[in-house]
């Protein structure tokens, strides 16, 4: 057997092929990725306006413009990139491994760093890394459904390729790594799978806002530039307001606002058990409404317990035992946790016993055998569910008795019987073979004789009956998905007081069409005797229904389920293959840490919507004010250094968003992502925001009768203290301070932010900007239009979600 590759030898070998990845991950450099986001058009157009502005004889305003620039830029960077190191340190918390021989000594390495002539030691469970030739195997079955679509496991024998993208179903083996990364048969189909990804919901609801936004600032910017052009100023200062004017309506922030709210919800869901693999799950994670799962280990202790050997007629049986814990000890499948707990019931010495061949578990046969030699004599042993075992058992008992029908029926209720009693319960069979051979299939599970039952406990959590209260006031519907029978799993439910609307067998669902099994699938609790087939089904007609579906997996056969559903759930200790299809990773098998989860997923929603409402309330208000004052005024209500100093003070004061505690009110239920709630919002809120606009502009000019540059002062603090104080109002239904309190952090933001333009105006470089000094009267007459201005934003927002919104 060939040691493998030396650590020398595998160094070279990763200079030379390079990371063992399908789509190389494109990243920049700090600087490169810092110069990138410069390709905004509107950024790109304002540093040649100001270089322009610089040559023309106004060095001022074109520093100023690209000071300002400069910082928003710097700021995005350096929060964003902060985001992204904590999403990926977190990801390393989960990373999967595979094991080779260096040196002859078996590591564990990242699956990125296998290189060609890599040997690879192959288990149950484990994803095949790379595209290679089996040079040793013992019982490899492996599942190549990704590659063929077919999805029963295919035997492995010395010699035959594997690739990339399968995985182990049972047996060992040693793999001999021919083609890494862009050179395995994978690469194409893996490239296509990416490039054709689906967008979230909320990926769609933010591409319309995207798209409302971009609307709305082409219009008012191409209005504005022309009136001025042809009324008013000059063309080169109406484009260069107008391109400034832009700035301030594209709510620039927002990809950074998204990533470091998606940042801090994986921070926090890790501090919960929850590692984030991928961010943008997390919104779905917060809008789920129905949780898919099996029973074991959520619903229950996942402390399995070999309790009764019987044969047909309840006696304990020793044959029994003997045959279960043969099958279970010899397989080289995967071992479940019945396979454990056989295991852990009793030692039996079997060393007289050599195994043959094995028969892997499928789930159209439900059931795995295993031919066993002893005195040259050899034996197949089955076992599996009970209704498949008795299928292929014309006989009973060690004489081999016929097994008649009332006999059948017999058998049938002891193990109905012991279902209701809350035991899994797996049946035995066994024949002798009269004509030796080397290799056995499926073919040969026949005219075989029934021994009896193995029946195991696995008693119901504690407290999994308070957190399934937890979950119905959170608005998520338990559905079990199990390959159990319904008795015991309707028994589980009664234990744990989970209302069963309805149940399904795996039978049952394959003579529905989509349409009909989608409507029952809305009015079932239970699927029962379900393969993965129909898991993946039951899931996808969820779907089409308009819910978001979690599914919680950890098996083998859970990863097509896992990619199907909108969250993809898996715990730290499953296998490869379902941890590498997971979006979310327990690190612990628990339903309370996945309502933790859940918490942070809807936080980080509500944070993220706040942000939305505030582009669409005072900040396109503000905007659109100084589009119509453009057109009204003989000068300018803001030249574009103030326009951009004020965008830069509101989106500094909005840094915090993510840090903003959210109500309790707002949490109980899922929430979507809906375009008619934000055009509703902007319709309502920012006339408000335009009419005390216009309400300052008359105080400024008809009362205090200012000229241009103390009109652009008192408008400058009057924009920006109405734009970054009503998120107090906008981020909560409830009276703000008084019955929904903002985070420190907010408050320390927004006030710092005004604090800062006030001061601007006083200190002496207030003159690079064109601001003036004013009189405490009309700060007094600013500071009286914006509490009055949020007062009435209040009452607008009570009567908003009184009389508009109220589904929401």
């Amino acid at each position: 057997m060939d040691k493998g590759l030396s650590a020398e030898q595998a160094t070279i070998q990763l200079d030379k092929y390079g990371l063992n990845e399908i789509v190389k991950a494109k990243k920049l450099s700090g600087f490169l990725d810092f110069l990138s986001r410069f390709k905004n058009p509107l950024l790109i157009i304002l540093i040649i306006s100001a270089i322009i502005s610089g040559v023309l004889g106004d060095p001022v305003t074109a520093g100023i413009i690209i000071f300002i620039v400069l910082v928003s830029v710097a700021i995005d960077f350096i929060n964003t990139y902060k985001s992204q190191k904590a999403a990926e340190d977190l990801k390393k918390r989960v990373m999967i491994t595979t094991t080779v021989l260096r040196d002859g000594v078996p590591c564990e390495i990242a699956l990125s760093h296998v290189v060609p002539d890599d040997v690879v030691v192959l288990n149950p469970g484990d994803i095949i890394p790379a595209d290679g030739q089996v040079e040793e195997a013992k019982d490899l079955f492996v599942n190549e459904s990704q590659l063929t679509g077919e999805s029963f496991p295919v035997e492995k024998e010395e010699g035959a390729l594997v690739y990339m993208g399968s995985s182990v179903n049972t047996g060992k083996a040693f793999l001999l790594v021919k083609a890494t990364g862009k050179n395995t048969k994978f690469s194409h189909i893996a490239e296509t799978l990416i490039k054709h990804q689906e967008p979230t919901e909320f990926d769609r609801g933010i591409k319309e806002f995207s798209t409302l936004i971009m609307k709305l600032t082409f219009a008012l910017v191409l209005f504005v530039f022309f009136v001025n052009t042809i009324l008013k100023h000059g063309l080169f200062e109406s484009f260069l307001f107008s391109i400034a004017l832009a700035v301030g309506l594209t709510p620039e922030l927002l990809p950074m606002i998204i990533a470091i709210n998606l940042s801090k919800g994986s921070l926090a869901m890790a501090r919960h058990g929850v590692i984030v693999k991928k961010l943008s799950a997390i919104q779905n994670f917060g809008n789920m409404d129905i949780l898919c799962t099996d029973k074991t280990g959520t619903l229950t202790e996942d402390k399995i317990k070999l309790v009764k050997c019987v044969d047909i007629e309840g006696k304990d049986s020793n044959s029994v035992l003997l045959a279960a814990y043969i099958n279970s000890i010899l397989s080289g499948s995967f071992k479940s946790p019945l396979d454990s707990a056989i295991k852990d019931f009793k030692a039996i010495d079997i060393s007289a016993y050599t195994k043959i061949d094995e028969i892997p578990f499928d789930f159209v046969r439900r059931r795995d055998s295993i031919v066993v030699s002893k005195d040259n004599v050899h034996t197949l042993i089955a076992k599996g569910a009970p209704e498949q075992i008795l299928e292929i058992c014309p006989f009973y008992g060690e004489d081999k008795k016929p097994i008649t029908a009332d006999l059948r029926a017999s058998i049938l209720k002891e193990y109905e019987d012991l279902s209701q009693d809350g035991f899994r319960v797996l049946g035995v069979a066994q024949k002798t073979i009269l004509d030796n051979k080397k290799a056995y299939a499926k073919e040969d599970e026949k005219e075989m004789t029934f021994l009896g039952f193995v029946a195991f406990l696995d008693p119901p959590k504690e407290s999994v009956t308070e957190t399934l209260k937890i979950l119905e006031k959170y608005g998520i519907e338990i559905k079990i998905l199990t390959g159990d029978n319904e008795l015991v799993t309707e028994k589980i439910t009664r234990e744990i007081s989970l209302p069963v609307k309805g149940i399904l067998m795996g039978s049952d669902i394959t003579h529905l069409t989509d349409q009909e099994l989608a409507i029952k699938a809305e009015n079932t609790t239970i699927f029962a005797r379900v393969s993965p087939d129909e898991k993946e089904r039951i899931i996808n007609v969820l779907k089409s229904r308009g819910h978001v579906v979690g599914f919680l997996g950890d098996g083998i056969n859970d990863a097509p389920s896992l990619k199907a559903a909108d969250v993809g759930i898996s715990v730290n200790n499953a296998v490869d293959v379902a941890k590498d299809a997971a979006d979310l990773i327990l690190l612990k098998k628990s339903l309370q840490n996945l309502i933790d989860g859940v918490s942070e997923g809807r936080r980080t929603f509500a944070n993220t919507l706040k942000y939305l409402m505030m582009s669409l309330s005072s900040n396109f208000g503000n905007m659109f004010s100084m589009a119509g004052a453009s057109v009204l005024l003989p000068f300018l209500p803001m030249t574009a250094p103030q326009i951009l100093l004020n965008n830069l003070l509101y989106d500094s004061s909005q840094l915090a968003i993510p840090t903003d505690n959210v109500d309790e009110s707002y949490m109980i239920k899922p929430r979507k992502f809906k375009i008619r709630f934000i055009k509703l919002f902007m319709l309502i809120f920012g006339p408000i925001s335009s009419v005390f606009d216009f309400l300052t502009f008359f105080i400024l000019l008809s009362v205090f009768h200012f000229g241009e540059s103390a009109f652009q002062t008192g408008w400058f603090l009057e924009s920006i203290a109405t734009q970054a104080f009503v998120v107090y109002i906008i981020r909560t239904k409830k009276i703000p301070f008084f019955q929904s309190s903002p985070s420190k952090s907010l408050v320390m933001s927004t006030v710092l932010a005004v604090g800062v333009a006030c001061s601007i105006v006083y200190l002496p470089f207030k003159r690079l900007f064109g601001f003036t000094s004013l009189p405490w009267p009309p700060m007094l007459a600013i500071t009286l239009t914006v509490i009055v201005y949020l007062f009435v934003t209040e009452i607008a927002k009570r009567w908003f979600y009184r009389k508009i919104v109220t589904d929401d």
